[in-house]
Parts: structure tokens; C-alpha cells; sequence
């Protein structure tokens, strides 16, 4: 399946979803076992996500071998009481340097967070920051992507192996990067994901996710 498909159409799914109560708009405190009742959404073979105990506590891992899936919900998440994400990750080691993560051909990252906007009356046209440990892009780098450049950026939070196998902690106001990225003011999300994906590469990669909420406060 093109890459494409991982820039635009997880986003679409998402939303086709039906539509959260307004219950939801609590700040959410993601397990890994809620993570597990997400919905999948394959492009690529299927990337197998356990909850599984490292350091003594849950975390989420993902394995991917040439394959691309991800791990999605709906959620509403009101970013006017709660605009700062925050959560953790770790990969056992990125991909090849040699990958162009700017490419069309390079689409592929040992681990990324998803934050997905519908887009209310023009609702084809949904609108996605991909958080990304990227294998050799700068960290603090953003770009659009090669597939969907007005619809999906991509934004490096860690790059490279100087981190790996420790946990990297993150905490970014969503509201401030969406303007940074798309040139507009939102006050919610309406959707998550995580994803370890390979299938461009035919690589490996493992990677692990832990303690996603929303928060009033960096």
C-alpha cells in the first residue's frame, strides 16, 4: 500500500468513526490496556502492540518488521481547558541514516504520536500533526509531508540513537504547534495514534508508549 495512505488515511478513519460524547472532552489518562482497545488500522502487514511490563510498570510496545499499523481512537479533547500533551516514549534504536524522512519513499519512523483535526465543513480535508522519533532529522525539526504537505506535518521530538533504549519524555502545547504549523487557532482535537512503522524500508523496529494525558499545564 502507497505511503500515502499512512500521511492521509489513518486521519480519514479516525474520523469516520462515530463521534465522541461529550464526555470525552475530559483530560485522558491513556493505559496501555486502553491503548489495546483502540481500533487498527493496517497499511502494511500488521505491527504487533502488547501491554507489557519494562522497569517494573505497563507500557505499550510495538514491534513492526516490515509492516505499518496503527493504534487509533476518537477523542475529543478540549485544548481550551486542557491544551498541553504530554507522554513518554523509547525505541530500541531508530532506522537507517540513510532513509530521506522527507521523501515519499522515506515515510517510515521507529515511533509516532498522532494528533488528528477533522475539518468541520471542508470535512475531507482533516488535518494531522505527526510527532515523530525521527533516524536523522534534527530534533525540533518540522516539515510538511511529502504526501499531504496541507493536510499532515511532521515534527521531530528526538532524533537519532544517542537516546535510545532510555525513555524521552515530552510535553508540547498542541494549540501553539498547530499555529506554528498550519497557520490557524483550534480548540480541540478530535483523535489519537501511535504507530511504529517499516514497511517503506523493510526495517525492524520496537518501540514503547507510556502515560498519554492532556493537561492544563506544561
Amino acid at each position: 500500500m502507497k505511503p500515502y495512505v499512512k500521511a492521509i488515511a489513518l486521519t480519514v478513519a479516525v474520523l469516520a468513526l462515530p463521534a465522541p460524547s461529550s464526555a470525552s472532552e475530559a483530560a485522558p489518562i491513556v493505559r496501555p490496556v486502553d491503548m489495546l482497545r483502540w481500533q487498527e488500522r493496517i497499511f502494511r502487514n500488521s505491527t504487533v502492540y502488547r501491554s507489557v511490563v519494562l522497569d517494573g510498570e505497563q507500557v505499550l510496545r510495538g514491534e513492526a518488521k516490515d509492516s505499518a499499523s496503527a493504534l487509533y481512537q476518537t477523542q475529543r479533547i478540549n485544548l481550551d481547558e486542557t491544551p498541553y500533551m504530554h507522554w513518554r516514549w523509547r525505541v530500541e534504536r531508530t532506522l537507517s541514516s540513510e532513509i530521506d524522512e522527507r521523501s515519499k519513499d522515506g515515510d517510515d519512523y521507529a515511533a509516532r504520536v498522532y494528533v488528528i483535526r477533522d475539518g468541520g465543513l471542508n470535512f475531507w480535508r482533516p488535518k494531522s500533526i505527526n510527532y515523530v522519533w525521527s533516524s536523522s532529522i534534527p530534533a525540533g525539526t518540522h516539515w510538511a509531508n511529502p504526501y499531504a504537505a496541507e493536510n499532515v506535518h511532521m515534527w521531530a521530538l528526538d532524533s537519532g540513537d544517542a537516546k535510545a533504549g532510555e525513555w524521552s519524555s515530552h510535553s508540547r502545547d498542541i494549540r501553539a504547534d498547530w499555529r506554528e504549523a498550519f497557520g490557524v487557532d483550534i480548540q480541540s482535537l478530535d483523535g489519537l495514534a501511535v504507530m511504529v512503522d517499516t514497511d517503506n524500508s523493510g526495517l525492524s523496529a520496537r518501540a514503547w508508549f507510556a502515560d498519554i494525558l492532556f493537561s492544563n499545564a506544561p
